[in-house]
């Protein structure tokens, strides 16, 4: 699957009449397995991205090519089409465009740039933003530099918790008349909330971390919601597992007596062990 392909199925779910939970995917391996198990789309969150790559917490520590980098991974394993957080794009509006044009070439199916100031200003222990002016910026920046008109630019705002509802609404509003192709709320608390967004915008709608309260699919639908990002547990989920298993190992537990291993066919299938040998037969004469 080509990376337009991957693009242009991004834009039919956000265009469709559903409530998509993407697969949270960091490496190779994870977007393979959101692949295999009908995952229609995958979310390289930040805070995955900094976990897998270094080993942090998710404070903006993360470079720009480390994170292209890891989507080129990605892409090369599997034709999920992944949505990619883009956090700040890396500087000012100069820096996203060349974010823009790393990850556009590094297959993402679309982007997210947001509004809040990265990495955090010196004193200040609270979440800030960036001024509307310096946000327009950055998302002309962000348009200008796409070069794949199917690649997907989401203009992200995270006001609703930092500031209010009412300065989401104006910038969102200014990121869709720029023509981003979708935008993204962060922080989002009530259904009232959600309810004030859709009916003062107009294009489809990412939600980050809906609360509870917001974990009905109709009434997600009904507010424009077509993507709803929950979380990436399943790089904790593998955390404990590796920690785990070491830990027992360290402590005298025989390899086959470990609990929660993946089976030899389950590898098999995940490293498509069975095309790489026919590959090897074909191309280097050796026997299935």
């Amino acid at each position: 699957m080509t990376f337009r392909t991957r693009r242009e199925s991004l834009r039919a779910i956000l265009s469709g009449s559903q409530c998509l939970r993407p697969g949270s995917v960091y490496d190779a391996i994870s977007v393979r397995i959101a692949e295999d198990v009908g995952f229609e789309a995958g979310m390289f969150g930040g805070s995955a991205a900094s976990l897998a790559v270094l080993g942090d917490p998710d404070i903006a520590l993360i470079t720009l090519s480390e994170l292209a980098e890891q989507m080129r991974r990605m892409s090369r394993a599997a034709a999920l089409p992944v949505l990619v957080d883009a956090d700040h794009g890396y500087g000012n509006a100069m820096n996203v465009r060349r974010t823009v044009q790393e990850l556009e070439m590094a297959g993402a199916a679309g982007l997210t740039i947001e509004d809040t100031l990265l990495p955090s200003a010196f004193g200040e222990a609270k979440p800030q933003l960036i001024s509307h002016d310096e946000g327009i910026g950055k998302v002309k920046a962000a348009l200008d530099a796409r070069r794949d008109s199917a690649l997907v630019i989401v203009g992200r705002t995270g006001a609703v918790s930092i500031t209010s509802v009412d300065d989401a609404i104006v910038r969102a509003r200014a990121y869709e008349a720029l023509g981003v192709d979708a935008l993204m709320f962060t922080g989002v608390k009530t259904r009232a909330d959600l309810e004030a967004i859709a009916a003062a915008t107009m294009l489809p709608i990412v939600l980050g971390g809906p609360t509870e309260e917001m974990t009905d699919w109709d009434f997600l639908v009904s507010q424009r919601v077509r993507i709803a990002v929950q979380g990436h547990a399943p790089i904790a989920a593998a955390t404990q597992a590796v920690f785990a298993t070491l830990k027992a190992i360290r402590e005298g537990a025989s390899p086959k007596d470990l609990p929660g291993l993946a089976s030899s066919d389950l590898m098999d299938w995940v490293t498509r062990a069975a095309l790489v040998k026919q590959r090897s037969a074909d191309f280097l004469g050796l026997k299935k």
